[in-house]
């Protein structure tokens, strides 16, 4: 298939995905799909789900967490929101409603339905960032419990997948607990988000 060819595909699957309502009776908000992406992205992050601010606004990692993962991959806005570089896939589109202990899982009929159509017209992605244990355990194999463990063993994954904690405040904790992340990982992501990307560094935000 063509670069041409792949693009119109994935445009006809990006707006079928759009209107989504698989699980329309279990969104208290009701759906609103977020995802970004074009044939020639060389970067996916695959995270968990949009929040109420994500889900108000269409516009993914639009709040501090965001904030945070931008400052770890050293991009500005424009950058990561450019699709022809970055492709956003969240384990669940939509917003799943508030539980006990903060935001609900992602839905499960999400990803088994969506990712595997998108994946084929991604043919360029080098590296896909998984945010949070339902991304790591829908794609990493031999994955260890618990996900700090996950995360100290991303060069078995690496360059293909790098685990990482979610850049939540509320995460602010175990960063400190963990200086080896943001001292390790944070830099080998940097590498090929700036390598691979055709994008300037120190632009991060």
């Amino acid at each position: 298939m063509s670069p041409n060819n792949d693009q119109q595909h994935l445009d006809n699957l990006l707006d079928q995905i759009r209107r989504c309502t698989i699980c329309r009776d279990h969104l208290p908000l009701g759906p609103r799909p977020v995802i970004q992406a074009a044939s020639s992205a060389r970067l996916m992050i695959v995270g968990q789900a949009p929040g109420t601010k994500v889900h108000q606004t269409g516009i993914p990692w639009n709040d501090p967490s965001g904030d945070r993962l931008r400052r770890w991959l050293d991009l500005d806005r424009d950058s990561f929101y450019n699709p022809e570089h970055i492709a956003i896939m969240p384990m669940g589109l939509c917003y799943p409603g508030r539980g006990k202990s903060g935001d609900l899982p992602p839905r499960p009929e999400c990803a088994p339905q969506w990712h595997p159509q998108v994946w084929p017209l991604l043919p360029n992605i080098g590296m896909t960032l998984l945010v949070g244990q339902y991304a790591q355990q829908r794609y990493l194999k031999g994955k260890p419990k618990t996900l700090t463990e996950t995360v100290k063993a991303w060069r078995n994954w690496a360059p293909q997948y790098i685990p990482m904690p979610h850049p939540s405040p509320r995460n602010t904790l175990w960063l400190k607990k963990n200086p080896w992340f943001e001292e390790e990982v944070v830099p080998y992501i940097r590498e090929y988000v700036h390598q691979h990307l055709g994008l300037e560094s120190g632009k991060g935000r």
